[in-house]
């Protein structure tokens, strides 16, 4: 099951997102610049490989929910969302107001 719907942060609005999937949930929430992902996201592959494309994202783990994203810690972000401020040990809710 897919699920999506859009969350308040200060003035703005991101979009939740949550996937179901065999033995694994996906937490998901987007801007229009950049989002932050549970652990399945692969930062060291965007910072890489596809850092010409400046993604603006970000890695929490243990997490099994969008709200559950929103209140952790980073554990990995890429160097375009380091050029927004975005920062390893920020909870995902205050990166997400400096994704818009």
């Amino acid at each position: 099951m897919v699920r999506m719907w859009p969350i308040s942060i200060g003035d703005r609005t991101a979009i939740g997102i949550e996937v179901e999937l065999p033995r694994t949930h996906l937490a998901i929430v987007t801007t229009d610049a950049g989002y932050i992902m549970c652990g399945a996201l692969d930062v060291g592959l965007l910072s890489e490989k596809l850092r010409a494309r400046g993604i603006v994202a970000a890695r929490a783990v243990g997490v099994r929910t969008v709200d559950e994203l929103l209140a952790a810690p980073l554990e990995s972000v890429t160097p375009a969302a380091e050029e927004r401020g975005v920062r390893v040990g920020m909870l995902g809710k205050e990166a997400i107001g400096r994704m818009f």
